[in-house]
């Protein structure tokens, strides 16, 4: 049955799925490096000798270098278009993991994770834009944490090399693949090129009726006028890039304003509450609480990935069903008591004189309902909801910058944790989060409506006051 926009919302376009999917798993790959970097730390800090700072560092600079890359793919993406913006971003990260997985020194390593950066920072800009504009990472972190168990049990000097080096065997593929995806339809129109992207927009819509409501609305985003049919239109030269940079970041309008607050917080608030240190430093925090056997901490690691693949999946079914809006909320009010609580159990454990077998599994179970709870909201959403609000025209350039803002703090908590935990303890470092959790959820409540069953198209109105008032009764 099909609603007014000619949509049948029950039946999912294979075609356009499949496109998503193979997009994403840049995301996946990257997922992959994430979690193997937990357990390789342990390994590469034996082998060169190096100190908590110098693992900080390492820990650190891959998204401070995607910090670079996100800003170059908003402008890249632009010009050279949606899908060869993903096979750059490909080559990048297997050159790369190519680079990590020889690693002979700590700044040869070093040198390859600023690689994969790069290629990380385009990545997490175009692939949500490219999956929103023509329609799970958590995948590779349960790779990631899998692969740390398997390939510890090889010698040092080959474990961690492994590790990371095989990353760049999925990156061939997907530079391969991507050669056989579409092009987005909506950058298509922003280059004049209608005829093409109609053709794609047939592909990718479950009716010509709502093929024909896409290309209209969409014209209409653009400036094009609805009844021009031309397969080509000529632009006046520079008019989609020109002043961009201008309204959206000096002279924004209310709205848009509205709209660049809620999406640059968003990707603020995703790493400003700690995701990165449980983690990247999961090893550690079971550690503190009482696992000192190496390859017992690996595993335990392993629950962490299970984890978030598992709610990670389930919020692919929630996310339309529910909404962006009360995933959101729920999200934050569970990671608020459940960063409290390891806080709590972790200081327990930190000044026991021995082990005490109750903190030590209520930490473990602290720390997967962290995951539990940022998973099901938290860290799909803000991938999902900052795509879609930016209108057409800023689209690329507010996704890039707020991938930069992510990658910040990102970086920010995966270089600093060891040494907010060395000041403050571990467990004063998670209530640190708790904290900061609580501010991201009273900014969330005031600051983000509902845009669940909004075309890309609609999502101005739902920022104007006046009418996004029942958007936030959701």
């Amino acid at each position: 049955m099909e609603n007014d926009n000619g949509e049948n919302p029950t039946k999912v376009n294979k075609y356009a799925c499949a496109c998503a999917i193979v997009a994403s798993m840049i995301s996946i790959i990257f997922g992959y490096d994430t979690g193997v970097m937990s357990g390789a730390m342990i390994y590469v800090k034996k082998e060169f000798q190096i100190n908590d700072a110098k693992t900080e560092i390492l820990a650190g600079i891959l998204n401070l270098c995607a910090l670079v890359g996100s800003l170059c793919a908003g402008r890249t993406s632009d010009k050279i278009g949606r899908r060869n913006t993903i096979m750059v971003a490909s080559v990048i990260f297997m050159i790369g993991s190519i680079l990590m997985g020889y690693g002979p020194s700590y700044i040869a390593l070093l040198v390859g994770r600023c690689i994969a950066g790069v290629g990380v920072g385009f990545a997490l800009m175009i692939a949500p834009i490219y999956s929103a504009e023509v329609s799970s990472p958590s995948i590779g972190i349960l790779l990631g944490y899998l692969s740390n168990y398997i390939f510890s049990r090889l010698y040092l000097e080959l474990g961690w090399r492994i590790m990371l080096g095989i990353a760049a065997i999925p990156s061939l593929f997907l530079a391969i693949g991507i050669l056989k995806m579409p092009e987005s339809p909506r950058w298509l129109i922003m280059q004049g090129r209608v005829g093409e992207a109609k053709k794609i927009l047939y592909k990718v819509s479950n009716s010509p009726q709502e093929a024909e409501i896409r290309l209209r609305d969409i014209k209409e985003a653009v400036g094009i006028d609805e009844n021009c049919n031309d397969d080509i239109v000529k632009f006046p030269e520079s008019a989609q890039t020109h002043g961009v940079w201008k309204e959206l970041l000096l002279k924004p309008t209310p709205t848009l304003r509205w709209i660049l607050i809620a999406g640059v917080g968003i990707h603020f608030f995703e790493h400003a509450t700690g995701i990165e240190a449980v983690i990247l430093y999961s090893h550690k925090i079971f550690a503190k609480a009482g696992v000192h056997d190496t390859r017992k901490q690996i595993l335990a690691t392993v629950g962490v990935g299970l984890t978030k693949f598992t709610f990670i999946v389930l919020s692919t079914f929630l996310i339309d069903r529910v909404g962006r809006r009360k995933l959101l909320l729920t999200s934050l009010s569970g990671m608020v008591v459940t960063l409290a609580g390891l806080g709590f159990f972790l200081t327990i454990a930190e000044n026991s004189s021995g082990t005490l077998i109750w903190a030590l599994v209520l930490s473990i179970v602290t720390t997967y309902a962290v995951v539990m709870f940022f998973n099901i909201g938290l860290g799909p959403v803000t991938w999902v909801y900052s795509t879609e609000i930016f209108p057409l025209r800023y689209r690329a350039l507010g996704a890039g910058i707020g991938v930069a803002v992510n990658r910040l703090m990102n970086a920010t908590v995966s270089m600093s944790f060891l040494s907010i935990s060395e000041a403050i303890t571990t467990g004063g470092a998670f209530f640190m989060f708790a904290g900061v959790s609580l501010v991201a959820l009273i900014f969330f409540y005031f600051m983000c409506p509902e845009t669940k069953g909004k075309s890309l198209e609609e999502m101005e109105s739902v920022f104007t006051k006046g009418k996004s008032s029942e958007n936030f009764n959701k």
